[in-house]
Formats: C-alpha cells, structure tokens, sequence
C-alpha cells in the first residue's frame, strides 16, 4: 500500500522517534467509565488503556482538562497554593490600597507607585493559573494560554490608552512590549537558565516558524514608514521656518486669520502631514490587520493541528527528545491547583488588574511631567516593564542560585529556555496589534499603522538580533546576556529621544483632525 500524501504523526509503518512512556498518574475507574463505546460501566476489560487511547481527540482533550488522568489536589491544598505560590503575594496589600488613593485623590506619584505593585502582584498570581492550566491542557495547547495570559497587562493597558486617545503613547507601549519580550525576558530567560551549562535548545519546528511570523510583523511597521518617508519633504524645522511672524503692530489681524495662516504655511511646508494621507493609513492599516489576524490564526491552527491523521494536539515525533520529556512532564506532574480553582482564580484576578491598571494610566501625564520623562522612554520602557519586573528579578535570583548554590536543584535549565517569551511578542504584534487598529476602527479612534521612524527601526533590528541568536535552535547565558545588553542601549536612547514630529501630528494625541493638532502644535510653540 502507498504510503498516503499526509502521513499521521503517529503512524506506525513510519520510523519516528520513540515516544515517552505512558502518564504515571491514570485515574482507574476512567479507564472502564470514559469508553464512548461502553456505557454499562461494568469494570470489565475494554481495549483502551490510556486516555491517549481514546478514539476521539475531542473527548481525549476533556477528559484530560477535567483532571481525570492524574491525581487532583484538594481544594484547601488548592487555596493553600495560592497563598504559597510565590513571594509576590506580599505585594497584593497594594491592590486595596492603590484603590482607596483613588478614590481619595491621593497624590497621583503615589497612585501609581501603588498601582504599579498592585499589577505586578496580580501579574504573577494569575501567571500561576495559567501555568496550572497548562498542565490540564497539554504542553501545545498550555503554551498558547499561559502567552495569551501573559499579555493581559500589556493589551489592557493597551485598551485603555486607545479609548483614551492617548495614540502616541499607545504606539510607544506596542513597541516597547515587543521589545521587552523580544530582548530582555527572552534574554533573561536565557542568562538564567544558561548558569553552569553550557548550552541549552530551543523547539526547532516552532523556532524556524517564529522567525518568519516574527519578521512578518516588524516588516509590517516597515511598509507604513517608508511610504511614508517617500511622500514626506521637510522635517520640523522646515515648518517652523513657514511659520509666519504676526504683526503685533497691525491691529487687524485676527487670532483666526492668524491660525488660518499657520495651518496654511504648514501643510505647504509638510504636504505629507495631513488628514487625507491619515485616512490613507487607516485604510492601509485596517487591509494589513486582517492580513495578520488570518496569518496568526493559521499558525495555531499548523501548529496545533498540522497535517495528517489525529494530529491535533500533539506532540511531533521527530522533534527532540527534550520536547517529548516536557509534553511527558506536563502530563505526569502533579498540578497544585485543582481546574475550577484555576478558573476561578482567573476570573477574580483579569478585572482587578485592568480596573487598577485604569488607576495606572490615569496617572500618566502628572508622572511624566513631574518627572520629566520623555514620552518614549514612558511607552518603550516604563509602562511595559510593569508586567515583567517580578520575572527579572526572579531570572537574575535563578542565575545567582545556580552558579554560586548548585545544590540547590532550583529548576531545570531546559524549562527556562523555552523561547516563550518570543511567542508573547509573536502574538502581540500579529494579534494583538491589527486587533486594536480594529477596535479603533469600529470606536472611532485614529490609529494606524504609521509608526515614529526611530521605534520602527529598533524593533526591527530586534527582530534581526533574536533570529540571529535563535537561528540554530541553541543558546547560551552569554547570548542572553548580549540581548539584555542590547535592550539597555535602546532604553538609554529613548530616554533623549523626544519623538518624531510629523508622527505625533498624524497620530493626533486627542483624537482631533490632523489640521486641528497641527494648528495647536504649531501656535502653542509661539506663546
């Protein structure tokens, strides 16, 4: 018989990689009560052993989420779980707190400082239920839900800003989360597994996959920026030399007829800047969104259900042996938490982070100005590294136990190079992303894709640094140690970096006409 087109990953008559033993934890009366085919329940022999056995993928995946093939937690060693899972639980006191300095019109320094370490802690405590959920729902399918958690700071505050119109710093925060994830979590992934071994590997079959879909997306800032950059002529300071000087002396002249002159001299100066070329990115961005929304889809769709017979969720036999162990491990581990604690976990903890996460932004402006931050530096390093702050210090924890108390046994290096982090800003930048350029679209807000020239190019030589490093499937601390590096000089960068003129015009920070922002740029430099 020829062998078909497609093959199943799991057909015998092909020579794959022997696959883990079976799951140590199996629930006894599922192996006669789970059979589709026996509903008599009467204990006798039937010819599936396992779960895996099971003949529909379907049925397999919800019994294996309802936790019946490993031993279950009680639900006090569940809620004990929660109490104990990490030391940022301290930090949740912040979260009553950092509510009542709202309500109170507390300083507002102070509101953010608290809703900084309210989000933090609540970060990690619904990063433990994602991380239990995995376990229930294996590691290809676990993996897609702990990344999608894990962005549920980031697009919160995303959303936010956008209903807000805070466009600019919108822009900023969507590249500074790509680069925080992309740089320095996959860095300090990488620089704390690598302590005291020598090298450490990454899913070749998801990693080759990833570096398309991640140069997809930057290339995708790319587009609107040099068209852009074709049809622009002059920088800020050609049209600050069109700015006509009034005449104080002539009492004839109007504050209109003196704005009209403005925006006139202007638009001669910079014909590029104006609300019939925004309405030309819009269009552009919105075609683009969908693009990216059906080139994510599909991805999940290869990698969760690639070709071939059964497939779905399962692990491919020709990658390597530490992939298998890890698919193995999340079917044999004990979970701490039982499923409905999880989910429920997860319901209390997503809206008390974006409620606070609203505190956060209301706080933005007084922060920016009493501290004199740029709007870059704000948006590119210091609203993205909220979500990640507990991870590198708990990274740099990690590194320093390993080289200096190697018989501590912490975790494998292995499970902390994973790459995961990369995935975040795969999601991110082509779900996430043309996602909010939809929601834009569909409340009114003008946002595009015309990103400032400066934010365009460092995410895209990123993008060129982490395939560089990860073109192998092989990775050292040393190697994480030059991504964190990299990131640090972006950060230095942006902390002078005021932003690039035109952008912000185009963006137009209150949801205004680009005339109307224009005219007030312009005549509030000359007060």
């Amino acid at each position: 018989m020829s062998r078909p087109a497609y093959p199943s990953r799991f057909n015998t008559s092909e020579t794959t990689m022997p696959h883990p033993g079976p799951a140590k934890f199996i629930d006894v009366p599922l192996q006669h009560s789970a059979d589709p085919e026996r509903g008599d329940h009467s204990g006798q022999h039937h010819p599936h052993h396992r779960i895996s056995d099971l003949p529909s993928s379907g049925r397999r995946f919800l019994m294996r989420l309802a936790g019946r093939d490993r031993v279950l937690p009680s639900y006090f060693e569940s809620l004990m779980a929660i109490v104990t899972q990490s030391w940022t639980n301290v930090l949740l006191v912040f979260v009553p707190i950092s509510w009542v300095a709202h309500f109170h019109h507390w300083n507002q320094g102070t509101v953010f400082a608290l809703s900084f370490f309210a989000i933090l802690s609540l970060q990690k405590l619904f990063d433990f239920a994602a991380e239990e959920m995995a376990l229930y729902c294996g590691k290809s399918l676990g993996d897609l839900i702990v990344i999608t958690l894990d962005n549920a700071v980031e697009i919160t505050l995303a959303i936010i800003l956008l209903l807000r119109c805070e466009l600019k710093l919108l822009q900023s925060t969507i590249v500074g989360v790509v680069l925080l994830h992309l740089l320095l979590a996959t860095g300090a992934s990488f620089f704390a597994g690598g302590a005291r071994v020598y090298e450490q590997h990454l899913n070749p079959q998801v990693t080759q996959l990833n570096h398309s879909l991640i140069t997809l997306g930057v290339m995708t800032l790319l587009i609107p920026t040099a068209f852009f950059a074709a049809i622009s002529s002059n920088p800020e300071s050609r049209v600050a030399s069109a700015i006509p000087v009034p005449a104080h002396s002539e009492g004839n002249t109007t504050l209109e007829d003196f704005a009209r002159e403005v925006l006139r001299s202007a638009t001669a100066a910079v014909p590029a800047v104006s609300d019939e070329t925004r309405g030309y990115f819009l269009k552009m961005s919105r075609g683009f969104s969908v693009i990216l929304l059906v080139v994510y889809v599909a991805s999940r769709l290869y990698l969760h259900n690639p070709p071939g017979d059964d497939n779905a969720l399962r692990v491919d036999p020709h990658a390597p042996l530490p992939v298998h162990k890890a698919e193995e491990e999340t079917r044999v581990t004990k979970p701490k938490m039982r499923p409905l604690v999880c989910i429920l976990l997860l319901l209390v903890t997503v809206p008390l982070m974006a409620v606070t996460a609203q505190w956060l932004v209301d706080t933005v402006e007084f922060v920016r100005h009493r501290g004199d931050i740029t709007e870059e530096f704000f948006g590119l390093i210091l609203l993205p590294f909220a979500s990640f702050s507990a991870d590198a210090l708990m990274s740099v924890v990690y590194f320093v136990r390993k080289l200096f108390f190697p018989g501590s046994n912490p975790l494998r290096p292995e499970e902390l190079a994973e790459g995961r982090a990369i995935d975040l800003s795969i999601q991110f930048t082509l779900f996430w992303m043309p996602t909010l350029i939809l929601v834009g679209w569909w409340t009114h807000r003008p946002f595009s894709l015309l990103f400032d020239l400066f934010e365009v190019t460092i995410v895209v030589a990123s993008c060129f640094l982490v395939n560089y490093v990860t073109q192998d499937n092989k990775t050292n601390w040393a190697e994480g140690l030059i991504m964190i590096s990299f990131y640090f000089m972006i950060a230095l960068a942006a902390w002078f970096y005021h932003g690039q003129f035109d952008i912000r015009i185009m963006s137009a920070e209150s949801c205004e006409t680009v005339a109307a922002a224009l005219t007030q740029a312009l005549g509030g430099g000359l007060e």
